[in-house]
């Protein structure tokens, strides 16, 4: 948390640019010139992350994403240390990251479990490279440029949108400020088609 928590008042001092890491890819799903874009911040260790994985984003996906009405966009927000080296292995895996980031909310019971931060990184390093995503464990932890771009969604997140707990919803540039389920978040939607 501290390690965090220096590096964000680092980015936030010094007011980096925040187009300064594009050569690390954006996580996205669907046409990336849709009606509708929705960004979602989130963190990688959240449990109400991984519901809306698992009840609301089939769903989003079946209906509005396969059809090219929306095109969802991941934004980092890390909530702890283990959560954000989650969010750095899967921008490792480049634009198709989408499928670490699934993978680690089906599975994140698995994962986010025990006493330190070196037994929650331990089991994330053993769960991915058990699923052989073609990564690098330990490189992707240390890419600074990874790290950068995951710190400077978060700084985004709270400077821009007031995102203060995950997951956050942004559709096309407004905050979505009903409760998160599947319903409200189709009934807002079907209104901007």
């Amino acid at each position: 948390m501290k390690k965090i928590l220096f590096l964000l008042l680092f980015v936030l001092v010094f007011n980096t640019d925040l187009n300064a890491n594009e050569d690390v890819k954006r996580i996205y799903e669907g046409d990336k010139n849709s009606k509708i874009t929705i960004l979602v911040y989130e963190s990688l260790t959240c449990s109400h992350c991984a519901k809306f994985h698992s009840e609301i984003y089939p769903k989003l996906k079946k209906n509005f994403i396969d059809k090219g009405y929306v095109k969802l966009e991941y934004r980092n927000f890390p909530l702890d240390l283990a959560a954000f080296n989650a969010a750095k292995a899967a921008h490792c895996k480049g634009s198709n990251g989408e499928e670490i980031l699934h993978f680690l909310y089906t599975n994140q019971d698995e994962w986010v479990k025990g006493s330190t931060i070196e037994d929650l990184n331990e089991n994330l390093e053993k769960i991915l490279n058990a699923k052989n995503f073609g990564i690098d464990y330990n490189q992707c932890i240390n890419n600074k440029k990874i790290e950068d771009f995951v710190l400077e969604d978060r700084i985004e997140g709270v400077k821009k949108y007031n995102v203060s707990a995950t997951p956050t919803l942004i559709i096309n540039e407004e905050k979505f400020e009903k409760t998160l389920t599947y319903k409200n978040l189709e009934k807002t939607l079907e209104k901007l088609l």
